[in-house]
């Protein structure tokens, strides 16, 4: 019972991380292509915006959550800030090898399996 729960609970934050990352994706390729803002500082500004979607989108839908915003949301702001700063680092590393989008894709690889456990374990964990 336990394994199904925790498998339901990956697809449905692979489901959100992927409906943020479209957010994040739209938004980088907006700052890049259209305003011409820096990749490296255009990257780091659409995470910080699709993080919220993200908070919303795993409280309601992928845990169903009833903890508090007032405990969960400085736990998950947290979280966010570490994958920010995974992302911008793997991301302006990435960025010397392969083209922006790509070096994208790969970043937001890295930090999926960070983020779900923090998720998983500490930000929407309900007290026994």
């Amino acid at each position: 019972m336990i394994e199904w729960l925790l498998r339901q609970r990956l697809v449905r934050f692979t489901a959100v991380g992927g409906t943020a990352t479209l957010v994040q994706f739209l938004l980088l390729a907006l700052l890049v292509e259209r305003l011409s803002v820096n990749p490296v500082l255009a990257s780091a500004a659409s995470f910080a915006i699709s993080a919220g979607c993200n908070y919303w989108l795993n409280y309601r839908f992928t845990f169903a959550s009833r903890a508090s915003h007032w405990r969960t949301l400085p736990k998950f702001m947290l979280v966010a800030l570490i994958g920010l700063g995974i992302n911008t680092a793997s991301f302006a590393l990435l960025l010397l090898t392969f083209h922006y989008l790509i070096a994208q894709c790969l970043a937001t690889l890295i930090t999926l399996i960070s983020n779900f456990t923090l998720h998983q374990y500490w930000i929407y964990r309900e007290k026994s």
